[in-house]
This record gives C-alpha cells, sequence and structure tokens, in this order.
C-alpha cells in the first residue's frame, strides 16, 4: 500500500484566519492559504486548486497507461481539471471537469475510449463525489 500525506495549520477564526499547507515530499511547504485565497480570488492557494491540479495529474497518468496498454504513446497529454464548488446549502464540490489536449498520433477511437475510460477510472476520479465531464481536443 502506497501512503501519501499533505498537512495544514491553520491560527484564528475563518475569516480572519491564516493557514499553511505543506506536502510530504516538500513540492509545497508552508504555502499559505486563507478564506480571502479560497473565497475572494485573492492570490495564493486553496483547496479546491490543488485538487483540480491533484485531479489533473492522475487523470493524465492513468490516459497514458491506458493507451501504453494498447500499444500507443502519447507524444503530449495536456490536462486542466476545473473544480466547481457551490455555495448553495453550504461548501459542497458539484463538479469536475477536464479539458483535455492530446497528441497521440494514434486512431482517434482508440484515444476516445482510452480518455473516456481514464476519466471514471483514475484514483483521483474515483475519489471525487461529483458529476465528473470532459472535453477531448485531439491534435
Amino acid at each position: 500500500m502506497i501512503k501519501k500525506y499533505g498537512t495544514a495549520e491553520w491560527r484564528g477564526g475563518l475569516k480572519e484566519g491564516k493557514g499553511e499547507i505543506s506536502t510530504q515530499s516538500g513540492a509545497l511547504s508552508d504555502q499559505p492559504y486563507g478564506f480571502n485565497t479560497r473565497f475572494e480570488d485573492k492570490p495564493g492557494t486553496n483547496p479546491e486548486e490543488l485538487i483540480g491540479a491533484a485531479h489533473a495529474g492522475c487523470f493524465s497518468m492513468a490516459l497514458a497507461n491506458i493507451l501504453g496498454e494498447d500499444g500507443i504513446v502519447p507524444d503530449k497529454i495536456e490536462t486542466r481539471s476545473t473544480i466547481s464548488l457551490s455555495m448553495e446549502e453550504g461548501p459542497k464540490v458539484v463538479a469536475a471537469h477536464l479539458d483535455v489536449k492530446i497528441s497521440a498520433g494514434a486512431d482517434t477511437k482508440a484515444i476516445t475510449a482510452a480518455a473516456e475510460k481514464a476519466e471514471t477510472g483514475c484514483p483521483i476520479s474515483q475519489l471525487l463525489d461529483c458529476e465528473i465531464t470532459m472535453d477531448l481536443d485531439i491534435f
């Protein structure tokens, strides 16, 4: 079993408080976040963009793996995962949308089938309890 962790430290109340987020690897170390970076579009990180980055990375790796099983090695996979946080009835992640651009020099049908499999099969997609959609651009 593989185990990875992230940490957060928070000081103060919700609106005036401040926190730092770190990852086990050190890729993020004491990265500041707060109410203003999450709900007021101020510069800085927030949980939703971190989930989006994790989802995009996981999907891209899953797609490369599925394509590899079919003997296809992609030249490039670019993925953006947009996480939608609804404020109706309290904050809740309600959707994740994948925008995928892929260059693989292979049959469009095979690439599309692999992308659809990765959309629901990557571990982060499986973790998310929300609607997941995808736009796929093959070039």
